[in-house]
């Protein structure tokens, strides 16, 4: 059998705060706001993979909570696992990977990042997890 294509498995994390607010990132490299989260590293669980890309691009502590979605983004063969959060202690900071870190409401979230990651963080107020796929800006519909 030919060599397949591999994928990558990222992590990310959905903060909430009981008045609402969503935890949000400017990125550095693309200047895009969208969630906290990263490559999941082979020695971490999935819990330790969101605790750590949380903590380290936001300076925010969290308790994971429950699997929200798994979402493809197609060209780039990345599945990411996300999970809903709860701030647990911490304080917001920026970091080498997030050029502002900021509590966002959801008509912020709507209004500031691609429909990729707005539909995550949506996904994160239901109760059932999602499983969608992308195109890195938009959701593709099969």
């Amino acid at each position: 059998m030919p060599d397949m294509p591999t994928h990558s498995v990222s992590v990310a994390g959905i903060v909430v705060r009981d008045d609402g607010h969503v935890l949000a990132v400017r990125r550095r490299d693309n200047q895009r706001w969208e969630p906290p989260g990263g490559v999941l590293e082979l020695v971490e669980t999935f819990d330790q993979g969101v605790r750590r890309e949380v903590f380290e691009e936001t300076g925010i502590k969290v308790r994971v909570e429950r699997l929200s979605g798994v979402y493809k983004n197609m060209p780039r063969g990345i599945v990411a696992l996300v999970f809903r959060c709860s701030p647990i202690g911490g304080r917001l900071t920026t970091t080498d990977e997030a050029l502002s870190v900021r509590w966002l409401s959801i008509d912020q979230i709507q209004q500031h990042m691609d429909p990729a990651y707005v539909v995550r963080v949506t996904d994160a107020f239901s109760e059932e997890a999602a499983a969608r796929v992308h195109d890195g800006i938009d959701l593709v519909h099969a």
